[in-house]
């Protein structure tokens, strides 16, 4: 075994190792309370739904990534590269979707009751469905390109100035123009939902800054300490938004980067880091999720200890 594969599925097998277990922890305590309580709120929908397109890029890419780089599985062929490309492209942009409908959610339940602001936040909350089902078709149809344009590379060699080497396969575009245009709506559609959560996000921390001095204030006179709900909830905002921005931004410098080379690279280090560093937030976010989130930390304790879990939570939507 060469010792680059080593270190690469060393890599991959770490991410594996947290996110498939994180993710399918927070799922299946989504679907205990959906079992005790018959109903999801809307941001508990959108956290079991974003847990599970995150266990899709872990358990996708991550885990097959792991066996190829051992040699303990070939999955990699044309098929494989065409399907693995596509559901990791797709689950990993739904993946930054939802985390700005999250965002966005948690910044619109600020609005005061008879606002236009709460108006669309029910808007939104009775059609939650079909806002899923428009980022799908949208993510999926943008995803296209891997389907048409990625080969193994042990059955492909006939590779253009065009081709973006991603170690065990090889995304071939037929022209300077298709890959640049492929490049520019993959960033773009990347970086919009992330400006408009990162937006989002300073909305909410803004509000809970003047919320935190109002009831602080309120309760100076009578001896009171300060709010703690909001406290958790904005480090919870602020720690979600910081990971996305950093990682995804590297990994979309990285795509940039890649864009901008003329002649296909020999190696896939710069297609192994874009992965890692998008890769790693579908595995650290269940870990945010399961410390700040009452519902999850209940119910996962409540697995554990085998005891009825019974909580009030009063956190702002509990992330």
């Amino acid at each position: 075994m060469l010792s680059e594969d080593f270190v690469r599925g060393m890599l991959y097998l770490s991410l594996t190792v947290v996110g498939v277990p994180g993710n399918a922890s927070v799922i299946l305590a989504f679907l205990l309370l959906l079992y005790q309580e018959n109903r999801l709120l809307p941001v508990d929908a959108i956290v079991l739904h974003l847990a599970c397109v995150n266990l899709l890029v872990v358990g996708v890419r991550c885990l097959l990534e792991t066996l190829a780089s051992f040699h303990l599985a070939s999955i990699f062929g044309d098929v494989g590269c065409k399907a693995v490309i596509f559901v990791y492209r797709t689950s990993r942009s739904l993946s930054i979707w939802l985390t700005f409908i999250l965002s966005a959610y948690q910044c619109l339940s600020f609005a005061p009751p008879g606002s236009r602001w709460a108006s669309v936040r029910t808007l939104v909350a009775n059609y939650l469905g079909f806002v899923f089902l428009f980022l799908w078709f949208l993510n999926t149809s943008m995803s296209s390109a891997s389907i048409l344009f990625s080969f193994g590379t042990k059955n492909y060699t006939t590779l253009t100035n065009y081709s973006i080497n991603v170690q065990f396969c090889y995304v071939n575009f037929p022209s300077k123009l298709s890959k640049e245009a492929n490049g520019a709506a993959q960033v773009g559609r990347d970086m919009v939902p992330m400006a408009l959560m990162s937006l989002a996000s300073l909305i909410i921390l803004v509000l809970l800054y003047k919320h935190s001095r109002q009831v602080k204030g309120l309760r100076s006179s009578s001896g009171g300490g300060g709010s703690g709900a909001e406290q958790r909830a904005a480090k919870v905002v602020v720690a979600l938004v910081t990971l996305y921005v950093v990682l995804y931004g590297v990994d979309n410098g990285l795509w940039v980067y890649t864009l901008t080379v003329r002649r296909t690279m020999p190696s896939s280090l710069i297609s192994d880091l874009r992965i890692f560093f998008s890769s790693l937030y579908a595995a650290l976010s269940p870990v945010v999720i399961i410390a700040s989130n009452r519902k999850v930390n209940g119910r996962l304790r409540c697995v554990v200890q085998k005891k009825p879990v019974q909580e009030k939570d009063t956190s702002l939507s509990a992330l």
